[in-house]
């Protein structure tokens, strides 16, 4: 019997990608499986994405484990921050004068620094490896997610991706993605849904432990069972779980799936925050939650899809001028046929950012026009204050209203003083006859880990998320905010003026 294990300890994505379905066993800090030591259990370990190593998360017995498993020739695929924690050591001081160094394992002769990366990707497979056998020369498929690619060091290479963007920046070129030890038992990669996409690498993972007919239609079955026990947990090791009960209960809403959007007045403003807390709290309640995000930056919602335990999908990131990757329509299509009661989208900087770009659509606005989404309005009082984010929000709201956004509720996010945010409340609701308006205070959070796009640490960020949001949030409003889209057609910012100023004169 072949049995691959899976790393699950906090930080770790277990379902951001199914890995070719190979997966058999949990692997989690005490390095044991059954009774007995990882290294004379398993035949293989993978090691997915998350934030293992802004996390810490990762044991001093299970650390040993893996090691023995590098040494006995056992397979090990470290994917992303499992790559990251392969490595020698990594840098997170992203946004430091100077670096923040996390040692890793040191079983791949490599280091990594900081360098955004958000493309679908295509990869050229340029050396052997246990998994990339007989490949040399040939491509494969499938998406970055990372805040720190660079990688330098001595390990033999053995994938590179074609990349359009780092850094926010168009910079096309040919970037290592994937390196192997010099037994060619022990790889990295960056490249999600390598295995998923691709079904020579799986053939070649089969191939190297020796799986017959049997063997792989065993592993099929026990990979069902363990996605099935995977999903039923929030997040990771945070003994939440849902009620099926009520999962069934929810099967009525999916024939109309609905809709709404999180955008901002501006960046910094907490959407990711409330997002993810929203998208974990329905994911308690039984509901199956769909989380996108506008433009490319798909980050900002792996900390819902950790507690979601959804997939990335190549939907996932909705195209805004050429930048993401798939048209808001095609999003649609794709959204039936995953069956979801409901689908979070979170805007990207302010809901105007991008509004005047020649290219359309190029904003938040612009996507929820298109498709008669629902906008959530969050406004931060971290920077102005509570005031100036009352008066912030009132201003973008009415101009939404011009537009003919359907701007169904308000959030004043970061409230250090909760009479003078009720002293606004008045303000606010006599300008914009919103009746969904709520208070969210300062969270204090860690100073290190919890922004999604600079350092994160899953575990805490994810669970403070639904915290909040369960104290401050009527969840089952959200759901009645939420209405079923109707794509019509993009238009620009004069088209839009034009339209619905002429509407409102009639």
């Amino acid at each position: 019997m072949k049995k691959i294990g899976f790393l699950y300890v906090k930080g770790t994505l277990p379902m951001f990608e199914d890995f070719g379905n190979l997966p058999t066993h949990i692997v989690r800090n005490n390095g044991m499986i059954n009774g007995f030591k990882i290294h004379k259990e398993l035949d293989g370990l993978i090691i997915p994405g998350g934030s293992i190593i802004e996390s810490q998360s990762v044991s001093e017995e299970l650390k040993k484990e893996i090691i023995n498993m590098g040494t006995e020739g056992k397979f090990i695929l470290g994917m992303c921050s499992g790559f990251q924690f392969l490595a020698n050591k990594t840098d997170i001081g992203r946004k430091s004068p100077c670096p923040v160094n996390r040692q890793g394992l040191g079983l791949l002769d490599v280091s990594f620094s900081p360098m955004v990366g958000t493309d679908r990707v295509e990869a050229k497979i340029i050396k052997d490896s246990f998994l990339t056998e007989g490949m040399a020369g040939k491509k494969i498929t499938g998406f970055h997610c990372h805040t720190y690619g660079n990688i330098t060091g001595d390990a033999k290479p053995i994938l590179k991706s074609l990349v359009k963007r780092t850094n926010y920046s168009n910079d096309p070129r040919e970037i290592l993605s994937g390196v192997r030890n010099d037994e060619g038992n022990v790889v990295g990669l960056m490249v999600h849904g390598a295995l998923d996409e691709n079904p020579d690498l799986v053939g070649n993972v089969l191939k190297f432990i020796d799986a017959n007919e049997n063997d792989i239609l065993k592993i099929k079955n026990d990979n069902k069972i363990l996605l099935k026990n995977i999903k039923m947990e929030i997040g990771v090791e945070t003994g939440i779980n849902f009620d099926k009960s009520e999962e069934i209960n929810n099967l009525t809403l999916k024939p109309s799936t609905k809709i709404i959007m999180i955008a901002s007045t501006g960046s910094d403003s907490g959407k990711t925050f409330i997002t993810t807390g929203i998208v974990g709290a329905l994911r308690k309640q039984g509901y199956k939650v769909g989380v996108l995000k506008v433009g490319p930056d798909i980050r900002d919602i792996v900390p819902s899809l950790y507690l979601n335990k959804e997939r990335m999908e190549n939907f996932s990131s909705i195209k805004i001028g050429g930048l993401g990757w798939k048209d808001l329509k095609e999003v649609f299509e794709d959204i039936k046929k995953n069956n979801y009661d409901i689908v979070i989208v979170e805007g990207v900087m302010s809901i105007f950012t991008g509004m005047l770009n020649k290219k359309v659509p190029f904003s938040s606005a612009e996507i929820a026009i298109a498709a008669n989404i629902p906008v959530i309005m969050v406004s931060p009082c971290n920077k102005g204050g509570i005031e100036t984010a009352a008066v912030d929000v009132v201003s973008h709201v009415e101009m939404m209203d011009k537009m003919g956004i359907n701007t169904a509720g308000i959030i004043l996010n970061k409230i250090y003083d909760e009479g003078i945010a009720e002293s606004t409340s008045q303000f606010i609701k006599n300008r914009t006859k919103t009746d969904f308006l709520t208070f969210i205070p300062k969270i204090r959070l860690t100073e290190r880990g919890n922004m999604p796009e600079v350092e994160i640490k899953l575990d805490d960020f994810c669970l403070n998320a639904i915290k909040t949001i369960e104290n401050y949030l009527d969840i089952e409003k959200i759901i009645k905010l939420a209405e079923k889209p109707k794509f019509n057609n993009y238009m620009g910012f004069k088209e839009i003026m034009d339209r619905f100023t002429d509407i409102k004169e009639r």
